[in-house]
């Protein structure tokens, strides 16, 4: 058995690994990197992927993130006619976000193109997309779903079970059993694995017993979130400030996981009386729809969030929400002066119509930027949280004179806690850990942890391109 390391080792983003067994080849996830013009220059990079898709056989995909997930369209237009097994949910989701990921590669691609006629420079030697709409929307028919909790056989020698990660709507870790000769290897792989004891999703399921081999996420693997209790006080806070200043409160929020925790703990701040009736606006198209998707698997959702579905269906005075959904409406946002909410992506402040939110908003003291997601090195909302004083937006220099508020209990990706309590479903030491998807330190810190904490040796940190024989 070979395994290779093609995305997200010594990095938060890009996941994508294959493994090669006997005759058989496959990818878990297939991600594209993120995080400012570095991440591009990567996924220009990785076009090719550095091995023959035609030869791979099938995709076994965690979950609809873009960086699990975003390079599926180019694995599909290279030539990959495989199955790309999911979750239904999953699917649901992605029928959204690639669509709407080859719309964003066109529009760069427009602007690259439009920039340089401008400074008098020809065209050659621009980047294509990475790929277009029309090869997105063509790759969705490669989507299998997979039921949650049952082994599914996905090749004569390989079977996989799904197990619900807690950390989007449709995550989950992944069980692979590969049988051939001698006696079957259990291969582990956690995904992206969310907090335990955090609204709208359930707990993550509890590992599986052993694993020959185990790839762990490291995204906060150095350091502890804040409690929920923490996290609203500092929401209630930030709310507050902003009311009695008469600003607005402006919520960097990813379409799909973030921006419906936040309309849970807002309406169930107002429900329990901890702030006063508000009218929140989500401009953001996608995370409409990612909203509505997430309504209608409501199988999927925790106890709590369900009954405040029903709670709030049967008050709607107490919180009005507003889904923005065309470019006109979006722009009369920004004449609002005070009392808005205004909960738009993306959650990094690198795209979508937060950024016109932030040019207009950022400069004034009496706003506040509510800053409840991980943000990557080099990104406009990293800046933000490094307490940048100036940064710039559509290419004009922006002053930042808004208050900046980072709430750290939010984060869909387990702390360190939360991920060493998830390891210690393995009755024994897996035969080899991996620590990935994280950050250098972070990944470091946390491989120690496993040393320290567990008793566990065989732990390693491989990096982007490595591979190793089993």
């Amino acid at each position: 058995m070979r395994i290779c390391f093609h995305g997200a080792a010594g990095e938060v983003t890009g996941s994508c690994t294959l493994v090669e067994t006997g005759d058989i080849r496959f990818l878990v996830d297939c991600g594209m990197f993120q995080g400012g013009p570095e991440a591009r220059q990567k996924n220009i990079r990785a076009l090719n992927f550095g091995f023959d898709v035609r030869k791979i056989d099938f995709v076994l995909l965690t979950h609809a993130h873009i960086d699990h997930s975003g390079l599926l369209p180019r694995l599909a237009t290279l030539g990959f006619r495989g199955p790309v097994y999911a979750t239904q949910a999953s699917i649901d989701l992605l029928e959204v976000l690639l669509p709407d990921s080859g719309h964003i590669q066109e529009k760069e691609s427009e602007w690259q193109v439009r920039h340089r006629r401008r400074l008098g420079k020809g065209e050659r030697g621009l980047q294509a997309p990475l790929y277009t709409v029309a090869q997105a929307m063509s790759s969705l028919s490669l989507l299998q779903p997979v039921p949650y909790g049952k082994p599914v056989a996905v090749a004569d020698t390989v079977s996989v079970c799904f197990r619900d990660a807690g950390h989007i709507l449709g995550s989950a870790s992944l069980e692979v059993v590969v049988s051939g000769e001698g006696r079957p290897r259990r291969l582990v792989f956690s995904g992206d694995l969310g907090m335990p004891d955090r609204p709208v999703l359930p707990d993550p399921a509890r590992a599986p017993q052993q694993a020959d081999v185990l790839l762990i996420e490291s995204t906060y693997g150095d350091r502890l979130h804040r409690s929920m209790q923490e996290t609203e006080d500092e929401i209630v806070a930030a709310f507050e400030r902003t009311r009695a200043a008469g600003g607005n409160l402006i919520i960097p929020a990813f379409a799909v996981g973030r921006t419906q925790e936040m309309l849970y703990l807002l309406v169930d701040l107002v429900r329990r009386k901890c702030i006063s009736p508000l009218k929140i606006y989500v401009d953001s198209p996608m995370a409409n729809t990612a909203t509505r998707i997430t309504a209608s698997h409501r199988e999927l959702l925790d106890p709590e969030t369900r009954q405040l579905l029903d709670w709030q269906q049967a008050h709607p005075h107490k919180v009005s929400v507003e889904f923005v959904a065309d470019v006109e409406r979006s722009k009369e946002l920004n004449a609002i002066r005070s009392g808005a909410v205004i909960v738009s992506a993306s959650g990094m402040c690198e795209a979508g119509r937060i950024k016109y939110h932030l040019r207009e908003n950022l400069p004034r003291s009496e706003c506040t930027v509510l800053i409840a997601g991980f943000q990557a090195a080099g990104t406009l909302g990293r800046r933000l949280v490094d307490g940048a004083r100036l940064v710039h937006i559509f290419g004009q220099p922006v002053p930042v004179r808004a208050r900046i508020y980072t709430v750290g209990g939010l984060s869909a990706h387990a702390d360190q806690r939360a991920l060493l309590d998830w390891l210690r479903g393995f009755r024994q030491a897996p035969g080899r850990t991996f620590v990935v998807h994280g950050e250098p330190t972070a990944s470091a810190n946390f491989a120690q942890a496993i040393r320290d904490e567990l008793g566990w040796t065989e732990v390693d940190l491989p990096h982007a391109g490595s591979c190793l024989t089993l």
